[in-house]
């Protein structure tokens, strides 16, 4: 399928003599011409209303004028109001059916649109045949099969009850493509404002880039309503910022703006950071990002890794497709840089365009808009899995009234995966054009729901706030699940666990102890129980220690479980860039059996953990271990969880 502005054709296209003047036109009245060339003028100056009086007059001259039917007919297609296309139509093959052929077209466009979805068929067979013979880029079958699918998701709709996010986020002016963190607690989203506020409150006028800017604009929840918005000042200029999304903390921005001094094409993705009092200077990602095409609509995959956007560049599937590439490093002002540059393939781009892409924090789930697969007629919302295999699997179309005959983007799905955002004019007051609202997500459309841990990093001793690395791996597979910074200003940090397995957390920073971290998220109520954790860094010196969350013995034995290779690893890394570092392993039990017992069981599995470590060439000179057995619990053993923490290997430095 191609795209609809390429399907409902402009009569200026279909009709190149409608541009030519009062040369061929099928009136013979010179007024009525004469009215004709004017509203062609005042049409393509953006003011249709002014065309359709000049229209009415000129068939008042000539009511079998045949061409400003026509014109009505298309001026009544772009501003979507399709009953009153179809009585032009009506009158246009009253006077004469063969006049202009794809009225037939045009006619099937408008049943569609107005949902008489069995008329469609007729319309179009009628233009086949009438068009028999002739080379035409119309394709028909399609709005046949549009019509079919939405016939029947229409008979079928998806249950959804969207709620206004109310007067603190949305205004008279356009408010759409909202961003969300993965606390749901800050909401960036993009306004169209007038350049001049007086003009707008005294006449209605055309968007365009004369009369409007796009700005960004900011909300937060405070007891669990939305604060009034404020404009991002350090990042709005007089120019055109608009499609951002935010990283999972809110602690990054990426967005879309075009025509600046540093583009490496027609319109670029920017990068700017959290800073004290507001946002950094924005910065061009640059190549292989951005390219001499266009390049929009960005969004950043939880795990702290994945940039997804939408480019017009060669070598894709069709005209705009989804793009993916992955952080390889860091500038010095903390700016990221990309490579490894991919398309999403045939599996998820199709043959002409997609939009809006929206990577879910599940990490498996992509929701974005397209043109080329089956749906309601314009840019339809679907999303896509990922297989056991990693690979994308074909959309599925998330169903009406979700979507409709009208253009639908920019939708966002909240960590916990009930929630989406997203942005309508056709909802509320129409005066107030586009607002953001939110809605239920249906259960058979959800992604994988994920919970989250944020928090702050300290300094142990100073209490300082600090920028530290933090990495996130499955314990089972061992595959990294997030790769993440705490902010340096204030040590905030964030990550989302996809609910279902359990996770292993590694905080690192140069000349501090690592940090270990483990998290079970099996089930809801991780997620309805989000996880809020102040991490305290030990500089390396003796006598600090680290607790080894992710070191797992076989019940009531020495011997290692494979999944511990993982945090040994860290150990291994630590003591490499530390050489001069001597460390005792400590293993500890809780008080289950008698005394000797676990002394000899704490006794042998620092003993395993110390062979490990010499089995991938540490130095043994380095190492000491020792069992503790229970005498030194850091819980009461009275309960399960206390003896579970209880049980343990540590890590201490000893110089």
């Amino acid at each position: 399928m191609i795209m609809l502005k390429q399907l409902c054709l402009s009569l200026f296209i279909c009709m190149p003599f409608l541009v030519s003047g009062q040369s061929g036109l099928s009136t013979k009245s010179k007024k009525a011409q004469a009215l004709f060339v004017l509203a062609e003028n005042v049409y393509r100056k953006g003011k249709p209303e002014d065309a359709l009086v000049h229209l009415d007059e000129a068939l008042k001259k000539d009511k079998q004028f045949l061409e400003a039917y026509l014109l009505k007919a298309d001026i009544y297609f772009k501003t979507k109001q399709y009953k009153a296309e179809i009585m032009e139509l009506e009158q246009v093959l009253a006077i004469d059916s063969t006049f202009f052929i794809p009225t037939y077209y045009n006619m099937g466009v408008a049943k569609y649109h107005v949902g008489d979805f069995d008329e469609v068929a007729y319309w179009m067979e009628a233009f086949k045949s009438k068009n028999k013979g002739r080379r035409t880029r119309l394709r028909p079958d399609d709005w046949v099969n549009r019509a079919v699918f939405a016939k029947d998701a229409v008979s079928n709709p998806v249950p959804i009850n969207p709620v206004n996010l109310g007067s603190e986020v949305n205004s008279v002016y356009d408010e759409y493509w909202p961003s969300i963190t993965a606390d749901g607690e800050k909401l960036i989203f993009t306004v169209l404002v007038p350049r001049d506020t007086l003009r707008f409150k005294q006449q209605v006028l055309p968007k365009n880039s004369v009369n409007f800017r796009e700005d960004f604009y900011g909300s937060s929840v405070s007891q669990g309503q939305w604060q009034a918005r404020e404009p991002i000042l350090s990042i709005n200029t007089d120019s055109n910022e608009g499609a951002q999304t935010l990283s999972a903390d809110g602690n990054w921005m990426f967005f879309t703006a075009c025509g600046r001094s540093d583009t490496k094409g027609s319109c670029d993705i920017y990068f700017s950071k959290r800073i004290p009092g507001g946002w950094s200077k924005p910065v061009n990602l640059g190549a292989p990002v951005n390219s001499p095409f266009w390049e929009s609509q960005p969004t950043f995959s939880a795990d702290g890794t994945t940039l997804y956007f939408i480019s017009g560049r060669p070598g894709g599937v069709g005209n705009n497709d989804i793009w993916q590439a992955s952080i390889v490093g860091f500038l010095r002002n903390g700016t990221p840089f990309f490579g490894d540059l991919k398309n999403l393939g045939k599996s998820v781009n199709s043959t002409a365009d997609e939009s809006s892409p929206f990577i879910h924090h599940d990490g498996q789930t992509l929701y974005f808009s397209s043109n080329g697969w089956m749906g309601m007629g314009a840019m339809d919302l679907f999303l896509s899995r990922k297989d056991s295999a990693g690979q994308w699997q074909e959309p599925q179309n998330l169903g009406y009234p979700i979507n409709s005959g009208s253009d639908e983007t920019g939708l966002v799905i909240n960590a916990k995966g009930d929630r989406a955002y997203f942005s309508s004019d056709g909802l509320g007051d129409k005066n107030n054009g586009k607002d953001l609202y939110m809605f239920e997500l249906p259960e058979k459309i959800r992604p994988i729901p994920a919970a989250y841990v944020k928090g702050r990093i300290f300094d142990k001793e100073s209490k300082q706030q600090l920028k530290a690395r933090l990495k996130v791996k499955e314990i089972d597979s061992g595959e990294q699940i997030a790769a993440v910074y705490s902010t340096e200003y204030s040590g905030e940090y964030l990550f989302c666990l996809p609910v279902g397995k359990d996770y292993g957390l590694t905080v690192r920073k140069t000349g501090y102890l690592f940090y270990s971290g483990y998290f079970d998220v099996a089930d809801q109520n991780s997620v309805d129980n989000p996880q809020v954790i102040d991490i305290y860094l030990s500089k390396i010196k003796p006598g600090e220690r680290i607790i080894l969350r992710n070191v797992f013995f076989q019940t009531d034995s020495y011997v290692l479980k494979s999944e511990s290779s993982g945090e040994l690893q860290e150990v291994i890394d630590l003591l490499a860039q530390n050489k001069e570092m001597k460390v005792e392993i400590g293993g500890h039990t809780d008080n289950v059996g008698s005394q000797s017992y676990n002394q000899q069981l704490s006794q042998k599995r620092a003993k395993s953990v110390l062979d490990f470590l010499l089995s991938k060439g540490v130095n043994g000179e380095r190492l000491k271990f020792k069992g503790y057995g229970f005498s030194q619990p850091l819980e009461s053993n009275e309960t399960e969880a206390g003896r579970a923490r209880n049980r343990r290997t540590e890590i201490k430095v000893i110089e």
